[in-house]
């Protein structure tokens, strides 16, 4: 549903009370990156150590996992394998992670290839908590995309509502040219 189309009772400047779009929620942070509002700065000290400590936490599970493989005595190539593994989907985690908060993704160009991407981000999913983590430190994750598709959506609505002021019906007739 696009930003015009939203409808509450927000007595927000520029809401949906006077017509205009509404800010889109981030998950934790509800719409208190508008204005930094709400408990905005303890949300965001908390999703940082939040992110942080799970990472951490899964990490620890990892180890314990690996170390499960050395008691197996699987051999060195198994445990290289592993660790690439584990890195390589890391990696390609954070960098889908981080990509969500830059910019969205088209959904007519969701294929099966982003569907089998979800295993990745499963794999690698102490890559994308560390880029929730590094968001998190600079901002609400993913604030400055929505903050500027917010800005459009309401110089959109200035523009449209500037352009119809006014009752076109009673407007007078212009008066005809003498040639």
């Amino acid at each position: 549903m696009s930003d015009e189309q939203r409808s509450s009772g927000s007595p927000e400047p520029g809401g949906a009370a006077s017509g205009g779009p509404e800010p889109e929620a981030i998950r934790f942070f509800g719409t208190t990156w508008l204005h930094h509002d709400g408990g905005y700065g303890l949300r965001r000290a908390g999703v940082t150590v939040g992110s942080l400590a799970l990472a951490a936490a899964g990490a620890a599970v990892l180890r314990f996992a690996f170390q499960g493989l050395e008691v197996a005595d699987v051999g060195p190539f198994v445990g290289i394998l592993v660790v690439a593994g584990f890195a390589i989907c890391s990696a390609l985690a954070f960098r889908r992670t981080w990509d969500g908060f830059v910019r969205r993704r088209d959904p007519a160009a969701e294929s099966a290839a982003d569907k089998s991407a979800q295993s990745l981000m499963f794999i690698g999913f102490i890559g994308s908590l560390l880029a929730y983590f590094c968001r998190s430190l600079v901002e609400a994750p993913g604030e400055k995309l929505h903050r500027t598709e917010y800005t459009a959506a309401r110089e959109r609505h200035e523009r449209r509502r500037g352009a119809r002021t006014g009752n076109p019906a009673a407007r007078k007739p212009r008066p005809k040219k003498r040639r």
